[in-house]
This record gives structure tokens, C-alpha cells and sequence, in this order.
């Protein structure tokens, strides 16, 4: 019995060691799999060319993640043969190198940074499913309806917007089913500053879920010059994207400033940030295949590329075009008649809306060139915020500033209440600084500043209501203490 015994644990001992070493196998197996899953996920690009995959063709794989086109491959061997380059004597000229060999394989980079990887395309069969479903597409009254829920006013403009957008992607969803094409409608938008142009760009891509850049023209420039190129503006969809390319095609590009790219007025050297930049971006609005730089503003030579088709992303402009207002009014005055009947020099002085009657000759004079506007054919104006449409502002929309702060001293298990005269003289505040509705927070910043100090400090606080008196400086909040607020409950 012992001698069986014995032989039973032996042969446990020696069965052990064999399931651990395969159970390590396979979990080694699963980590592979799982890191081929992941690297398939993204495109292999020539480590010469930086170009991918899904341009050169199939990539010859060398060791350390480093993979060379057809064309850099051949083009070597051609030059080595033609050169006549004797590689005995260019190795015995580089004493330095490791192990004799032209370059250290192991000083190269192991793995690209994963910002400058590039997602593969679907394959057909993913690709029957459309990206974009026109029966799931929100109507131009339920977009303008999410529009009213965040900003306030500017009813022609969300219209204008809803249409627009619906229209776009309803051309990229049916993808010209027939010879009939539909033309992309890039959009303008003009208004003062803090009219809200950026604001409602960032809502409409939040309602589509489309991927969106916010970018300014001020630092776009001439390709070749200091600054940012013109696809600049397309790398950061894509980026935006993921580095999907597909989800990028059909993403919206808002450029901000845009009226800092005007042709300027008499200057005799190159202009490299206004008309220069007007005609690069011509081909970016008109639909065009544009090589991207993947993970960076500018091309160079260390940077991976890929090609964007933007034929179905959605181009808006804005800019605040100041000075425009004048021009109008030189229009206007001079159609006017002379005599008894004629208008006074000053009528549109006041006129708040004059944006609203702008035409395409008023913009060329600006300095926008007619190409460039023939590319965007709907051009739609912001009318200027008076001081019901800030008090508005103040407590209507879902993020209204009030309820933020109202939110924040909640925390803190106190109410915070702001009385109508309190609004009203805090919009007249907003109007003197002639910055619309950014006026606003800077203000209640202001006179917040010293009730956020103060109230963590006493437990005893309940209630703080903001009066007029206190915005104006003569007066002060009125305090409510919790002691008083029981007290009056109780009675």
C-alpha cells in the first residue's frame, strides 16, 4: 500500500508541472491575440513615406513594428544598384554603429504614439449599414427646438441653421441615389461678438453627434509660411474623430475669426494670412481629397498622412466683421434721395439690426473674396442682444448662468435667489461693455466673489437673495438665517 502511494504522488508531481507550463501558454496565446486584435484595429504606414497601407498596398514587415512600402523598397534597391555603393566601405566609415550594421535596429522607435495611428476602414461588410440613418434624422423643428432649449433669440438665425443642417445631411445620407447631385449649403454666420455663433455650432453637433472642430482663421497662413496650414483645420476632425476617416467625412468644421482673413487694403507686401488663405481653403469648401497629417497641425517628413474627402463635411463660418456695419449704412445712404424726403445721415446709427441687411457686394467690399463667398451660399445674420434678451438669457436656457450658481450653493445647503430689479440692473452692466452675453458672467463673477468666501465660514447662513442695491454699490444681499427661515416656517 505504501508503494502505491508513493507511485500515485509521483506521478501528481510530474502532472503538475505540465498543466502549469500550458495553462502559461495559453493565457500567453489570449495576451496575443488580444494585442494582434488590437493592432489590427489600426493601419500599418510606411516607415520612409509615412504613407498607410490603404494607399501603398501590402507593407513589407520588418522587425521591431517597422514596415516598408513597395515603392520605398524598390526605390532603395534601385539606388544601391545604379549608385554603385560599395556597403563594405560605407560600414567601415561608421565605426560608431553597433554590430557593424548601417543603422541600430533597436534604437528605432518600437510603436508610434497612438494619436498618430490611423483606424482602418470598415470592410463591405460593415460598410452596408449607413452611417447616417435619414429616418432617425431630427426634423428642422426638432433641431431648432433643442436650439431654444439653450439659446435665447436669434429665431431667423436658428432657422436658417435647422434647414441647413437637415438638408446636408440628408444629401449625405441618400449619397445622390440618382443622377440628380445635390450641392453641399456651407453656411456664414454674422453677428457681434458673444451673439452666440460658437455656442450654437457646439449644440447642434452635441443634438447631431457628429464630430465637430472649433478652430480660428487668425492663425491659419500660406502653406510655407510660419503658422498653421489650411489643413490644420482638418486634422483636428480627425482627431476629433478618433482617427476614424469615415466619421470624419461626415463631421461639421466651424472656423471662427473669419473675418480676420480679409484681403487687406492697400499693402504693397504679400498678404499670407488674408486672401492667400481665402484660396487655399477654396478646395476645403468646394469638396475636395486633402492629404492630412495625422496627430499634428503641419506636415513634415516624420508624420504619418492620410487622405480626408471633404464633400460631405459641413463647413460654417463666423466672425463678428466689425466695421461692417458701416459700409451698410454707406449703402443705404447712398440710395437715399436728396431733398425734403432724403434720410438723415444718423438714421441707422441705432438700428441694432443692421447686420441683418448685408448683401455679397457689402462683404466683397470688406475684403472677402467672390470665390471664396460663392462657396458659401447661405449667409444668415445675429441680431445684437438688448437687455430683455440678456435678462433672458440670465434664467431661461437649461445652463443658465444663475442656476449654476445656484447649483454650486446648494451644495453648500443654501438658496440663492436673485430678485427681477437684480437681473435688469445686471443686464444694463452687460450692455455698457458691449460684449454681449459673455458681459454676463464676468459681472456676476464680480459680485459673487465675496458671498462664495463667505458663506462656507458661517454654518448659520440659509438664504441669500441679490438686490439691485447690491449690484449698483449701494446696498448689500439680504441674508436669510436658518434660525429665521425655522422660525417663519413655524408660524
Amino acid at each position: 500500500m505504501s508503494e502505491d502511494i508513493k507511485d500515485t504522488e509521483i506521478k501528481e508531481e510530474k502532472d503538475t508541472p505540465e498543466k502549469v507550463s500550458g495553462s502559461v501558454e495559453e493565457s500567453k496565446k489570449e495576451d496575443q491575440d488580444k494585442t494582434t486584435e488590437h493592432k489590427d484595429e489600426y493601419e500599418k504606414y510606411c516607415f520612409m513615406c509615412r504613407r498607410p497601407e490603404s494607399v501603398t498596398g501590402k507593407q513589407i514587415d520588418l522587425p521591431n513594428n517597422i514596415h516598408i512600402c513597395n515603392d520605398c523598397m524598390q526605390r532603395s534597391f534601385d539606388m544601391m544598384n545604379n549608385g554603385n555603393i560599395d556597403i563594405n566601405k560605407l560600414m567601415q566609415n561608421m565605426p560608431n554603429m553597433s554590430g557593424g550594421n548601417l543603422f541600430n535596429m533597436s534604437d528605432l522607435p518600437k510603436e508610434e504614439p497612438k494619436k498618430q495611428k490611423l483606424k482602418k476602414k470598415a470592410t463591405a461588410e460593415k460598410e452596408e449599414k449607413p452611417a447616417i440613418d435619414i429616418n432617425n434624422l431630427p426634423a428642422p423643428h426638432k433641431i431648432k427646438a433643442s436650439l431654444d432649449e439653450y439659446v435665447i433669440g436669434q429665431d431667423k438665425a436658428k432657422k436658417a441653421m435647422s434647414v441647413a443642417v437637415y438638408n446636408h445631411y440628408k444629401r449625405v445620407a441618400t449619397d445622390t441615389m440618382d443622377e440628380i447631385e445635390i450641392e453641399k449649403s456651407n453656411m456664414m454666420m454674422i453677428g457681434p461678438t458673444g451673439s452666440g455663433k460658437t455656442y450654437m455650432v457646439k449644440i447642434l453637433a452635441k443634438l447631431l453627434d457628429v464630430p465637430l472642430a472649433i478652430t480660428d482663421a487668425t492663425s491659419l497662413t500660406e502653406a510655407g509660411y510660419i503658422g498653421d496650414d489650411i489643413e490644420s483645420v482638418l486634422s483636428k476632425l480627425l482627431a476629433n474623430a478618433g482617427n476614424d476617416v469615415e466619421k470624419a467625412e461626415q463631421g461639421i468644421v466651424f472656423i471662427d475669426e473669419i473675418d480676420k482673413i480679409a484681403k487687406k487694403q492697400n499693402v504693397n507686401s504679400r498678404d499670407v494670412s488674408g486672401e492667400a488663405v481665402q484660396q487655399g481653403m477654396l478646395k476645403l469648401l468646394e469638396g475636395s481629397e486633402v492629404e492630412v497629417p495625422i496627430g499634428s497641425n503641419s506636415k513634415n517628413p516624420m508624420v504619418p498622412m492620410t487622405t480626408i474627402n471633404t464633400k460631405n463635411i459641413l463647413f460654417i463660418v463666423g466672425g463678428a466683421f466689425p466695421g461692417l456695419d458701416n459700409i451698410i449704412k454707406e449703402r443705404l445712404l447712398k440710395q437715399s434721395t436728396i431733398g425734403f424726403g432724403a434720410d438723415l445721415k444718423d438714421k441707422y446709427d441705432k438700428d441694432r439690426d443692421i447686420l441683418s441687411k448685408v448683401t455679397i457686394e457689402d462683404l466683397r467690399e470688406f475684403g472677402m473674396i467672390p470665390e471664396f463667398l460663392g462657396r458659401l451660399p447661405i449667409v444668415f445674420t445675429l441680431s445684437g442682444l438688448n437687455e430683455d434678451a440678456l435678462v433672458e438669457i440670465l434664467r431661461e436656457p437649461k445652463n443658465a448662468i444663475i442656476k449654476q450658481y445656484q447649483k454650486l450653493l446648494a451644495l453648500d445647503e443654501v438658496k440663492l435667489e436673485f430678485n427681477e430689479e437684480s437681473l435688469h440692473a445686471i443686464a444694463k452692466k452687460a450692455m455698457e461693455k458691449d460684449t454681449g452675453a459673455r458681459a454676463l458672467r464676468a459681472i456676476i463673477e464680480e459680485f459673487m466673489l465675496d458671498i462664495m468666501y463667505e458663506i462656507p465660514k458661517d454654518d448659520s447662513i440659509g438664504e441669500v437673495t441679490i438686490t439691485s442695491e447690491y449690484i449698483d454699490g449701494t446696498g448689500g444681499p439680504q441674508i436669510k438665517l436658518r434660525t429665521e427661515a425655522v422660525h417663519h416656517a413655524g408660524v
